[in-house]
């Protein structure tokens, strides 16, 4: 019979036949199938050729899996979980019983194609997987690290141990079941660092206390699961195969591993080397590690590994972040994590079948796959207490070491592939991990909140503060860019650091986490040397070391990196603020103005973690707008001329009290305005007879400590409204570098009514949202003082300042034990093993 374009197909013919681990679909198809040559206006059909169905493939998954995922993103879901449950709709349980869409997109030859791709996919990821992971990290494990990690690995295959035992010798079951549940059971004891850190992630608490614990026992029970894994399922086919000879797999195993760490690494590091800082790697360099890393897949199919095995090895021996690692992460997360792995998550849910759910064995089954849950959770919780991590917070910590990711799925189906497990097994883990992995990010996202600790209802710390007790300002400065660092410095020297009134300054360098996968917040020296994480940003440590170096007995000065996505940086920041007891911390604006006052740039991932940080900051803060007026001014000898507007409110007193600081400078003229309500109506100016105005009380406070003083000018402004406000602003906007001005004034008050529909940027507040405008050509200091009800005061966390005083100019490089425990935040954490992290 002759075949023709409409009778040609990609399975001539299919059927069912003996496999070395049971029945298996046989494919007959052509070898020329991979284009339509014949339109469908003449009788052929795409779906009879792989190209077409590949490509329709990959938009019904795209289709399939973005519908699901709106209606599973309000229960705090990922896409992973989406694509899974797209994977068991489009498969046998649900479409897939139609027998022409199954013949049309799902044929048993096409399905090949597509599972292809998908393994490139997952190589791919799990590649970058490992290229995110910092190795050095298990140096830097805890004790309670190590012993939550273990027990919780352990403690799993115990439990889930005893319940095989038991139902084993209380019901009879099936000689191929009885031989995969010791594999259930180990790979149910699973907790992979990639799959931690990236649930981490998506609930923004990433870079939090329990986050950078989960983070360390992750990774110490992978090493933990990996190898005991691996050995059970090779000894368990072969016993099942009776070929003992696949004991030496093992082996050959264990020197691909080492080939990899002392052979390609050393490689890869010397093509890193040769890399300029601060460019990215060229194509060839790319190329040359593609090139490997298919080496490197290839060699682990042929000593029985799945290739992601290598290449997630391969990937934790690259050098990770910027710029080796950012950039690889860069050229191929799009195309791997974007679109080849979510094709590998809709097979794993096409490989579901739920009628292959028997009800007599699947009980048997489900529980010992519980029991493995409940072990891993006991063990975690239990290990946690022991280790004074606070209760909410293990119970967390043990939630997150029961979700599961891309590298159980991964297992899985090499488990289902090479007949270790059957379908029904491999069903119901699948669901299972959907279930237990879905409630517990619901759980998680809901009782941990990492702003609890320094929001708690105790105390505040401000620049009032430290004027009232005559302490010294210990004061907390972020840099996103090097564009900020002479703003910066000069807006520190403008504060007045003296012998008699040092400064206690804490430099945060932020950085957006890229080509890594856990959250870093460190100090910049280690033994006097710059840390690996700070090499990035060395201009900016030398700008700011050279600084202090130039002032004598009138500063302390540390370092610090946080790299950390935008969407959680601010609890990197507020840690530090609490830890470090600092007055005020200072913020960069998210706009850059050119120099003919136009915006440049606009960084609103910036805005969002400002944000966040005046929300929840522990003590005072400062946005920095800056229009390079107070760039390099104290070299010269001209005056640096601030203005400061006071409408009244906490914010504004704060202001002020850091305004009278700066006035102490030699080279700073103070102008304060206090605009005021023309009448004194008491129902207007909301006072109430007989109680005492803070208001007034610290203006005229103010006025008594300035009298004699020739540098600052007060005058008092009395208006009827907000236009009269207004006025007085545009009357003084070209005889000032700085104007100060607080965050929050009464929105009902006569002196702002109706600026506030004007107002594009919230976390200045009304009146600073108007300096900031084009309208104005100084730089704005836009001050909040935080409400009571955030943070409370650890004052041994950090060497204190008043053992600088007199000689404090010191930049820290030391690394001492007190040093390596000076970012705790409490005793629970120090003994934990979390907080900051020392490289």
């Amino acid at each position: 019979m002759e075949e023709t374009e409409s009778t040609r197909g990609l399975t001539s013919s299919a059927g069912l036949v003996p496999g070395p681990y049971g029945e298996e679909t046989m494919v007959c198809q052509q070898t020329h199938i991979s284009n339509s040559r014949v339109s469908i206006w003449f009788g052929g059909d795409p779906f009879a050729y792989n190209t077409p169905v590949l490509f329709a493939q990959f938009v019904l998954i795209f289709l399939v899996t973005r519908s699901v995922f709106i209606f599973l993103k309000p229960l705090r879901q990922n896409l992973m979980s989406a694509q899974i449950i797209a994977g068991i709709i489009m498969g046998p349980s649900f479409l897939a019983h139609y027998r022409s869409y199954a013949r049309k997109l799902l044929p048993p030859g096409g399905s090949m194609i597509l599972s292809t791709a998908a393994d490139i996919g997952l190589m791919l990821h799990l590649f970058l997987l490992g290229v995110q992971i910092d190795v050095t990290m298990l140096k830097k494990a805890g004790r309670s690290a190590m012993l939550i990690g273990t027990i919780g690995f352990a403690l799993a295959i115990v439990l889930g141990g005893l319940a095989l035992v038991t139902l084993a010798n209380v019901i009879k079951l099936d000689d191929k079941l009885l031989r995969s549940l010791p594999v259930i059971v180990a790979v149910n004891s699973i907790s992979s660092f990639p799959v931690t850190t990236s649930l981490l992630a998506d609930l923004n608490i990433l870079n939090s206390e329990m986050g950078r614990l989960a983070s360390f026992t992750s990774m110490v029970g992978d090493l933990s699961s990996y190898f005991v894994t691996t050995v059970m399922a090779k000894v368990t086919i072969a016993i099942r195969t009776s070929q003992w000879g696949l004991l030496w797999s093992l082996f050959w195993i264990a020197v691909y591993l080492l080939a990899i760490v002392f052979l390609l690494r050393p490689l890869i590091l010397l093509v890193a080397n040769r890399i300029p800082e601060g460019t990215p790697i060229k194509e060839s360099h790319f190329i040359f590690i593609l090139v490997i890393l298919f080496a490197c897949g290839f060699c682990a199919e042929v000593l029985g590994q799945h290739s992601g095995v290598g290449s997630f090895i391969l990937g934790m021996v690259v050098p990770d972040g910027p710029p080796f690692g950012e950039s690889l992460v860069y050229k191929l997360e799009a195309i791997s994590t974007g679109l080849l792995l979510p094709a590998k998550f809709v097979i794993t849910g096409l490989i579901v079948n739920l009628s292959s759910i028997k009800s007599s064995s699947a009980a048997i089954v489900e529980l010992i796959i519980i029991f493995g849950y409940i072990g891993k959770f006991l063990g975690t919780l239990a290990t946690s207490y022991y280790c004074s991590v606070p209760l909410g917070d293990a119970v967390c910590l043990s939630l997150v070491m029961c979700c599961k990711g891309v590298i159980d799925i991964s297992v899985y189906i090499i488990l289902v592939g090479e007949g270790v497990v059957d379908h029904q097994v491999y069903t119901l883990l699948i669901l299972t991990m959907l279930v237990i992995t879905g409630m517990s990010r619901i759980l998680v996202g809901h009782l941990y909140d990492p702003s609890r600790r320094y929001m708690v209802q105790t105390t505040r710390s401000s620049i009032q503060d430290s004027r009232r007790h005559n302490v010294d300002l210990r004061m907390l400065v972020c840099i996103h860019n090097e564009d900020h660092v002479p703003t910066i410095i000069n807006l520190l020297e403008a504060s007045n650091p003296t012998k008699n009134s040092p400064i206690s300054i804490f430099v945060l360098n932020l950085m957006e986490l890229k080509g890594r996968a856990a959250a870093v917040l460190v100090p910049n020296f280690r033994k006097g040397r710059l840390t690996s994480t700070a090499k990035h940003s060395k201009h900016i440590v030398n700008a700011f070391s050279y600084y202090a170096r130039e002032n004598q007995d009138s500063m302390f000065l540390q370092h610090f990196t946080a790299m950390a996505p935008y969407s959680s940086m601010h609890d990197d920041i507020c840690t530090l603020a609490l830890d470090a007891n600092v007055n005020i911390l200072i913020l960069p604006f998210h706009k850059q103005w050119t120099v003919d006052g136009k915006v440049g740039n606009a960084f609103h991932s910036i805005q969002i973690v400002n944000q966040n940080v005046i929300n929840k900051a522990p003590c005072s803060v400062g946005v920095l707008v800056d229009r390079h007026q107070i760039t390099g001014f104290l070299t010269g000898q001209f005056y640096f001329r601030i203005a400061l507007l006071f409408l009244g409110g906490a914010d504004d007193r704060e202001a002020l009290a850091y305004a009278s600081r700066m006035a102490d400078h030699p080279k700073v003229t103070l102008t304060v305005a206090w605009i005021r309500m023309r009448t004194n109506d008491a129902s207007i100016r909301k006072e109430t007879v007989g109680d005492p105005d803070p208001d007034i009380e610290t203006m005229d406070e103010f006025r008594a400590n300035a009298v004699g003083k020739k540098r600052i000018v007060f005058k008092e402004e009395k208006v009827e409204d907000a236009v009269g406000t207004t006025e007085v602003i545009h009357s003084m906007e070209d005889g000032f570098d700085l104007f100060t001005v607080g965050r929050h004034h009464d929105p009902y008050s006569p002196l702002t009514l109706g600026l506030t529909d004007w107002s594009e940027c919230p976390e200045l507040g009304v009146i600073g949202d108007m300096l900031a405008s084009s309208d104005f050509r100084f730089s704005v200091l836009v001050v909040q003082q935080q409400p009571i009800g955030t943070g409370f005061l650890n004052t041994n966390l950090i060497r204190p300042i008043s053992s600088c005083k007199g000689a404090s100019s010191r930049v820290v490089h030391q690394d001492s034990p007190d040093t390596e425990q000076s970012i705790r935040s409490e005793n629970n954490v120090s003994k934990s093993g979390i907080g900051l992290r020392f490289e």
